[in-house]
């Protein structure tokens, strides 16, 4: 047993699991233990409610989260591999097998930083490891590896639990295949819904095209080319309604259709429903490509790409931090649709200036369009600015180019390039000089090499491209997942997955329209920053960047 130490707390329950885990009564005293175990082994919390202490050198120690099991040995308890430093599996199954010879026929599944020649731990040396730091055969253990304070009777809660992470068969997953989803909301653009499902269909297919017969069971305890032998099945979920009959939807798909984890896909005004679903059936949802996604830490199973116009609302609130006085907006005019993802990024960046900054110092002022779009309610909607205001524009392509003349005495506005269109934004030749636009992806000079390989996959197999950022993204999730489960070997466990997802992504040369993805502990988006950009003329599509890349 081998931890890095520190870790980043992970994302696992929030306060009210806590709750949850030390107060639900369970039916069973098996069942008391193994909660109980679960919350020393996610949250550091004993059973008396005391917080847990872990201790590597003396006056070098941790309590509470940060000395919890799951900083090390992950939520899925199979380790990883972090830099030089091996982790291994503590799930039941591999701390109690018995010793085995290289060579041996292993009824395991493969990890790759399981140890099997070693002597096997029982429940008193497995105590003594976790106590003292010493392995099953006597000797002492990395000295990376905390020593922990834990009664018996909290000893036997955790030991109960670890017994229960050993892996079990898992829905959607099967002998020769895998099952995967997709979802998609009514509300997201159709144009570019048919652009993805194109991708993943063929991407699919063309991974299926490679698959071949099982081949007969090694000594090594796994099976010749089990990377390759399942099948990839995609179903497609399509919700309809309102998003409040969404997860209904979703768990009559799931009861017909299990799956092992969702896929990319498509949301439009609100992606909470789908988000809600799989955290609540611990199902992993990988890289959807949702304009507001939610931003939850203690939640596990949903990852993204970006933050979206929550990140837009992010850069632009650094920007306006950053002016000096004699620049420093005393006014800021958000204009946006109250039903559309405008208003919640409008929220977002209210909320970043009121806590950086006095709340006197910058007026915020929220102008919601309820018409058409038209160049009088956008008259309306800036009757009365001001000299000096700075103006925000969270709007879609068609409000951006119908906004007419730019108010008298507006030098400086600033827009959602997620929204709007990036550098295909229509907005009007009098807005171009003064408007800054969130850019929540790499430029397009530096993204072009990344960009073409997609590029030319699509033009191979007939893809039209109707939503490039869409698609390139729906690409790249699927180049992810493949590779993910490549590395799992033929251990398919659906927190496993999310974790090795996280472990392999920042080592990719490949990321489409993001500079660089990574995700540690506890993190759900793997695109961090941004840019502010300008058009560099009155027409056309270059765009010059402000400044280096941000992290607000």
């Amino acid at each position: 047993m081998l931890e890095s130490w520190p870790a980043p707390p992970m994302r696992g329950f929030a306060l009210i699991a806590v709750c949850a885990l030390l107060s639900a009564p369970p039916a069973v005293a098996g069942e008391r233990s193994e909660t109980a175990g679960a919350a020393i082994y996610r949250l550091g919390v004993l059973p008396s409610g005391a917080q847990l202490v872990g201790e590597r050198n003396p006056g070098l120690h941790r309590v509470g989260r940060d000395a919890a099991c799951v900083n090390c040995h992950r939520r899925s308890g199979l380790g990883m591999r972090e830099g030089r430093q091996i982790i291994p599996p503590i799930a039941g199954r591999y701390l109690f097998y018995p010793r085995a010879r290289p060579g041996d026929d292993l009824d395991l599944p493969f990890v790759e930083t399981m140890r099997a020649d070693r002597d096997p731990y029982t429940e008193a040396t497995l105590a003594r490891a976790i106590r003292d730091g010493v392995a099953a055969d006597g000797r002492p253990l990395g000295v990376l590896m905390p020593r922990f304070e834990m009664d018996d009777a909290a000893m036997a809660d955790l030991v109960a639990y670890l017994r229960t992470l050993a892996p079990k068969a898992v829905p959607g997953v099967k002998n020769s295949v895998l099952n995967f989803a997709t979802i998609f909301t009514p509300d997201s653009p159709p144009a570019a819904r048919k652009g993805v499902l194109d991708v993943l269909q063929q991407f699919f297919a063309d991974k299926n095209n490679h698959t071949r017969a099982e081949s007969p069971r090694l000594r090594s305890s796994r099976r010749l080319g089990f990377m390759v032998n399942r099948h990839w099945e995609l179903h497609v979920w399509q919700l309809e309604g309102q998003p409040e009959t969404w997860e209904e939807q979703l768990r009559a798909k799931l009861a017909a259709e299990p799956v092992f984890a969702v896929i990319s896909g498509l949301g439009g005004k609100t992606w909470a429903p789908v988000h809600r679903f799989c955290e609540t059936e611990a199902l992993p949802c990988l890289f959807p490509e949702v304009d507001l996604p939610v931003d939850s830490e203690s939640d596990f199973d949903d990852v993204y790409f970006s933050k979206g116009v929550l990140l837009e609302a992010g850069l632009i609130a650094r920007e306006l931090q950053a002016q000096d006085a004699k620049t420093q907006a005393r006014r800021v005019v958000q204009v946006f649709r109250a039903d559309d993802v405008g208003a919640d990024a409008a929220k977002a960046l209210a909320a970043s200036l009121d806590t950086a900054q006095d709340a006197t110092e910058i007026q915020i002022v929220d102008r919601s369009l309820a018409g058409a779009g038209s160049k009088q309610d956008f008259r309306g909607a800036l009757r009365d600015t001001q000299a000096g205001d700075v103006l925000v524009l969270w709007l879609r392509p068609a409000d951006i180019a119908a906004l007419g003349p730019l108010p008298d005495g507006v030098s400086r506005v600033y827009m959602s390039g997620r929204m709007g269109g990036l550098e295909q934004a229509p907005l009007p030749v009098a807005w171009r000089s003064v408007t800054h636009m969130a850019y929540p992806f790499d430029l397009p000079d530096r993204r072009r090499a990344q960009v073409d390989y997609p590029l030319g996959w699509f033009r191979i197999r007939h893809i039209p491209v109707v939503a490039l950022q869409a698609q390139s993204d729906a690409y790249l999730a699927c180049i992810i997942l493949s590779d993910t489960i490549n590395h799992m070997s033929d251990t398919f466990q659906r927190d496993y997955l999310v974790e090795r997802v996280g472990e392999g992504l920042e080592h990719r040369i490949l990321t489409g329209y993001y500079p660089r993805l990574a995700l540690a502990a506890g993190q759900a988006f793997a695109s961090k920053g941004g840019y502010l950009v300008r058009f560099a003329e009155n027409t056309g599509t270059h765009v010059i960047a402000d400044g280096d890349w941000m992290v607000p």
